[in-house]
């Protein structure tokens, strides 16, 4: 899809890899609707770009996502971009159940629910495209981030599904995948232990360009990273496999998963 002149809307889009990605887009030439839960984070976001408004709304409440169909109903929209994303580094008997509630509704539940509502407005598109941003940890269950790679697993499902689904209509579906990225999101803990395990990160600019990549060419499925992306092909062939090569990191990721005040 040529981006230039075409309206995105973006959630997430005050996040590392959200605000990265609106900076790009908008570069291209594009029109973002930036979506997200901070009034000022999202202000302050449009006024670094040409061409945006912001929304502000809460992927987990589904009134706001209601309120954000009916504000949109009457407007072309030839993309949406599911960048929104929430996250917790614990064992999954540390994590709350409001957690596990919030990581689930933002990741999973919000994004699908999103989806459906402006379906109608996509479908009317000479051609649209919906993209959803997912994770390595969409295809590679690790420790400490269960209820993280639950959602994830479930969004790149979700993809596949309504791809198949919707081949038959101008909607383009993809998928990118990012591995482990230098944002806010990773904790103190979090960087110590992909220091020492030696996880290698991108930053926000590279997993954005990707992302660009993939809307440009229309790709259905991107994944970053090596070994990463070998590591998620081979874990969907032979699990016991990436089993015993990540059940030696187990010892060190628990170390770091139940520290209160890491150093």
């Amino acid at each position: 899809m040529q981006i230039y002149g075409k309206r995105f809307l973006l959630t997430g889009a005050t996040g590392g890899i959200g605000q990265e990605l609106a900076k790009q887009l908008d570069m291209a030439g594009a029109e973002l609707i930036l979506v997200g839960r901070n009034t000022q984070a999202l202000y302050e976001t449009s006024q670094r770009l040409n061409h945006a408004t912001c929304i502000r709304a809460d992927l987990a409440n589904e009134k706001n996502l209601s309120e954000l169909a009916q504000l949109l109903e009457n407007e072309p929209l030839d993309g949406l971009i599911n960048a929104a994303g929430l996250n917790q580094f614990s064992t999954l008997e540390n994590t709350s159940a409001d957690n596990i509630q919030a990581i689930v509704q933002t990741n999973l539940v919000g994004p699908i629910m999103l989806t459906q509502l402006l379906l109608p407005n996509l479908l009317k598109q000479p051609e649209a495209l919906l993209l959803n941003i997912g994770s390595t940890f969409g295809s590679i269950g690790y420790a400490g981030y269960s209820a993280y790679c639950g959602s994830k697993f479930g969004l790149r499902g979700f993809t596949e599904s309504l791809r198949r689904e919707l081949a038959d209509t101008s909607i383009k579906v993809l998928y990118v995948a990012p591995r482990a990225t230098s944002t806010t999101m990773n904790s103190d803990a979090v960087q110590q232990m992909n220091r020492q395990l030696s996880v290698h990160e991108d930053g926000p600019e590279l997993v954005a360009q990707t992302i660009i990549n993939a809307i440009e060419s229309e790709r259905a499925s991107t994944y970053l990273g090596w070994p990463e992306k070998f590591f998620a092909r081979l874990n969907s062939i032979l699990p016991s496999v990436v089993d015993k090569s990540l059940r030696k990191q187990l010892p060190t990721i628990k170390s770091y998963a139940t520290r209160q005040n890491p150093a």
